[in-house]
C-alpha cells in the first residue's frame, strides 16, 4: 500500500497545503455550476413534451368528467378526510420500555 505522506516543515507549507485545499474544492464546485447549467441549456433546447398532473397534453386544464374513478376517489377520500379533521393526533411523549431478552441488553451488563 502506498502511503500518502506530507513533510511539512513551515508555516508557508501548512499555508500552502491550505490554499491549495480551498482552491480545489472551489474548482470543483464551478465545474459543478458548469455542468449543471449545460444540462439545463441542453432540456431548455430539446423542449421535451411535459405532462402536468390534471392537464391535457396541449396544456388545458382537464375536466373532472375526464378523470378515471380511481382518481375521483382519491379526490373524494382526500377532501372527506381534510374536511371531518381525521388525522393522527401525536401525544408527544416518548415511551422506552426496556427489552431484557435482547441482545444488546446482555453487552451493557457485561461493560459495566
Amino acid at each position: 500500500m502506498i502511503a500518502l505522506t506530507v513533510n511539512l516543515t513551515g508555516w508557508a507549507d501548512r499555508w500552502a497545503l491550505a490554499g491549495i485545499s480551498v482552491a480545489t474544492v472551489f474548482v470543483i464546485l464551478v465545474i459543478l455550476v458548469l455542468v449543471l447549467q449545460i444540462f439545463s441549456y441542453v432540456a431548455r433546447k430539446a423542449k421535451l413534451p411535459v405532462h402536468h398532473a390534471g392537464h391535457n397534453a396541449d396544456g388545458s386544464p382537464a375536466s373532472l368528467a375526464e378523470a378515471s374513478e380511481a382518481d375521483k376517489a382519491a379526490i373524494a377520500t382526500t377532501l372527506y378526510l381534510y374536511y371531518s379533521n381525521q388525522h393522527d393526533v401525536e401525544s408527544g411523549i416518548l415511551t422506552i420500555n426496556p427489552n431484557r431478552s435482547s441482545a444488546w441488553h446482555a453487552l451493557v451488563d457485561e461493560n459495566q
